[in-house]
């Protein structure tokens, strides 16, 4: 049977990303779920003080509809889309960025329910929780200013991470586009830009998050590196497929590489759908239950 692709956005990221993606898998026949995460898409919050003239002051202080939001509730909200979609058959689950702890903790909790698991340059925690692996020597390269040039109030009064998309500080928009979209042009990068959402939630799991062998390590997966990304580096996203490769060694990642920055996949999909496409055709493990 034909499967969906089930596809799960990263950071103040949405299902609209994938809009050109899903075109692409369409045009080549195959069906798509893209997924907003609560508090993301149109349960996202963008305040009057975030529309133009904007008000730096409310930016700092209003509260966000994504505040107290967990990484169990992105799980759970994730686990009703795959019980819809495996009724209709196979369910490839495909996670980008930050994405990829969602899915990683979807995959422990609930194997049953994904035939093939596809990290796009995302995070597939093993030893690790994520926000620790931003201090080992595969992150070393990661600009911190690229978003904090552009931060807006203090997460821990606000409960939100939130960031000013909107900022017209050149230097601020240089450092975000170094770390995005280097190798797309000006007006790709304000496109994307202007799709994010200011507000992202600050659980991204914990050590019961991390990928688990007898669960998560039985699904066949697939991890798709990003040669050119400069915000999950290259170095970083070799050393999770180490991990991972380590941890069910007879389950071993299917790696592929795709040229590119963290979003050039999603402005010029055609590589990654033709990719998609291929592993659609892979037959399914017997040993996959």
């Amino acid at each position: 049977m034909q499967p969906t692709f089930i596809l799960v956005h990263g950071a103040f990221a949405n299902s609209f990303s994938f809009a050109l993606l899903q075109a692409e898998l369409g045009l080549l026949g195959h069906r798509s779920v893209a997924v907003d995460l609560p508090g993301h898409g149109f349960q996202a919050t963008f305040t009057h003080a975030y529309q133009a003239p904007q008000d730096p002051a409310g930016l700092a202080t209003t509260p966000g509809s994504i505040k107290g939001v967990t990484l169990a509730d992105n799980v759970a909200h994730l686990i009703g889309i795959l019980e819809r979609a495996k009724q209709n058959g196979p369910v490839i689950l495909v996670a980008h960025s930050r994405g990829g702890a969602t899915a990683t903790a979807t995959a422990n909790a609930r194997p049953d329910l994904i035939d093939r698991l596809v990290y796009v340059s995302a995070w597939a925690p093993v030893t690790h929780d994520v926000g620790d692996y931003y201090a080992e020597p595969e992150m070393a390269t990661v600009d911190p200013a690229a978003f904090a040039a552009a931060l807006a109030g203090n997460p821990a009064d606000l409960g939100v991470l939130r960031v000013n998309f909107r900022t017209a500080d050149p230097d601020a928009l240089t450092a975000l586009k170094a770390a995005l979209l280097a190798d797309g042009t000006d007006e790709q990068f304000l496109c994307f830009l202007n799709t994010f959402q200011p507000d992202e939630n600050l659980d991204a799991g914990g050590p019961a998050d991390r990928a688990q062998a007898a669960t998560w390590g039985r699904i066949p997966k697939t991890f798709i590196r990003l040669a050119d990304d400069t915000s999950l580096p290259l170095a970083l996203q070799d050393r999770l497929i180490r991990e991972g490769d380590a941890l069910t060694p007879d389950n071993p990642y299917d790696v592929r590489t795709l040229e590119g920055s963290h979003l050039k996949w999603l402005v010029d999909p055609e590589p990654a759908a033709r990719v998609l496409a291929e592993l659609a055709m892979l037959p399914a493990p017997s040993a996959q239950a």
